[in-house]
């Protein structure tokens, strides 16, 4: 049992795995900014644009719900909720786009940092110290 647990534990401590870790953490937060950008911002529009249409509310009935003589449902309406899958097919989409956008903000971001030039290499003390000999020789000649 110990070897088992020493195993799992080399495993978990491996950089992948907590690399894995946290990106799924912040793939979950940065889940909710995007969905309350499409919620919030983004469907307000679209349903602005389409003339207050909600997808969510589109659907088909292929039975109508089943009433008693007091006119009470005793059986719910089978529907075909075809407006939530377009609704989370717009919401795929603009995800997907967000996430695209930030994937090629941050690869612009790396590109200039390995475009900035590398510092050069400090000398080593004997190359320093002939350098300053250099100079000193060549202040004597002057």
């Amino acid at each position: 049992m110990g070897k088992f647990l020493s195993d799992f534990k080399d495993f978990a401590m491996r950089g992948n795995v907590v690399d894995m870790a946290v990106g799924v953490i912040i793939g979950g937060a940065f889940g909710k900014i995007i969905s309350s950008l499409v919620d919030d911002i983004i469907m307000p529009v679209v349903g602005l644009a389409t003339g207050g249409m909600d997808f969510k509310d589109l659907k088909l009935t292929l039975k109508d719900p089943v009433r008693d003589a007091a006119g009470a449902v005793t059986q719910e309406a089978v529907t075909w909720n075809y407006g939530m899958f377009i609704q989370n097919v717009v919401d795929f989409l603009i995800v997907a786009f967000c996430i695209f956008m930030a994937i090629r903000v941050m690869q612009q971001f790396r590109k200039k940092e390995a475009e900035k030039p590398a510092e050069p290499e400090k000398p080593s003390a004997d190359i320093e110290l002939l350098t300053e000999i250099r100079d000193l020789l060549r202040e004597q000649k002057k």
